[in-house]
């Protein structure tokens, strides 16, 4: 049996739509985020073998992580309670459904995570990303867990998810993630990101990514579509028509169903992945914006269960 394990932080989303025919601010609404979260949930409703590596506190929100988690079938074994509480996010929705941020993540559970040891042999996959990997000293750990599993031959796949907010030093943390390239064989994120990696004089392109040894770099550009690149070969697909509720999650969601995809491809693992040809990325990149389509058609990252999904 392949094993995915997703690894970074878990945390409460506090979501506010913004509202502008009044002064008044609408209602909070709280619910269950994070981006590894977010990603181990979609794997999990999509039935892949997960696991989810994190710190989650001991308090109320941390237990209702925990049974999310088991809900969606996530293994955690692998989870560290602590009595730290649980990082905070408040999201604005704004009226076309886009999401800003502002965090809460001084002396929370997450970041205190220690090295969860040797994985087990099944694991053929981690994901690695967003706060996680900015936030010390957790992010440190991430960090050589990532090294360590690139060289036990593990796939590895990066989703940056920027957020800017959080990052005191924008150029030290784009030659840190420039030094990650050589230990990475997917990198996931949007164009937003991209264009934000590719600032300031330590600023970095997706062929700088792919000459230091990544083998796909996978690009959202909203509503435009997915663009898979390679050394050799670039494929784009459109994003699915629907109405969108709010975008939390999707980018959580194109990186699950993109994993998922690989899965079930048999290609979980960095020789794999290497091979395949432009028309299975091409079908991969169709499967993650299908995923995520339904995510953004209703409100919170709320991602689809397996039957959820169109059998054509």
């Amino acid at each position: 049996m392949r094993e995915i394990v997703v690894c970074g932080e878990a945390l409460v989303d506090v979501v506010q739509e913004k509202r502008t025919s009044d002064a008044a601010l609408a209602p909070l609404q709280p619910a269950l985020g994070g981006g590894p979260f977010n990603v181990a949930i979609t794997l999990g409703r999509l039935g892949s073998a997960v696991s989810f590596v994190s710190a989650v506190s001991t308090d109320n929100y941390g237990d209702a992580i925990v049974g999310a988690l088991r809900n969606a079938g996530v293994g955690t074994a692998m989870l560290q309670r602590r009595p730290e509480p649980t990082s905070l996010a408040l999201a604005t929705i704004a009226d076309d459904g886009s999401a800003q941020y502002s965090f809460y993540v001084e002396g929370t559970a997450d970041r205190t995570v220690t090295d969860p040891g040797s994985l087990a042999p099944t694991v053929a996959a981690a994901t690695f990303g967003t706060l996680s990997l900015v936030l010390e000293p957790g992010a440190s750990v991430y960090e050589n867990l990532m090294r360590r599993c690139h060289a036990e031959r593990r796939l590895v796949v990066l989703d940056p998810n920027i957020r800017s907010v959080v990052i005191p030093d924008a150029d030290a943390y784009r030659r840190r993630f420039r030094s990650w390239m050589p230990f990475v064989d997917v990198v996931k994120l949007s164009d937003e990101d991209a264009a934000w990696l590719g600032e300031g004089p330590a600023g970095s392109t997706v062929k700088e990514w792919l000459d230091d040894g990544v083998a796909a770099v996978v690009a959202t550009a909203g509503a435009s579509g997915i663009t898979v690149t390679t050394a050799e070969d670039e494929v784009s697909v459109p994003t699915p028509k629907v109405d969108v509720v709010d975008t939390i999650g999707a980018g959580d969601s194109v990186l699950g169903g993109l994993v998922h995809h690989l899965d079930r491809l048999g290609a979980l693992s960095p020789d794999s992945v290497r091979s395949l040809t432009p028309d299975q990325w091409r079908e991969v990149a169709v499967f993650a914006a299908h995923v995520a389509a339904v995510t953004v058609s209703r409100p919170g990252a709320d991602p689809p269960w397996a039957g959820e999904l169109r059998s054509d």
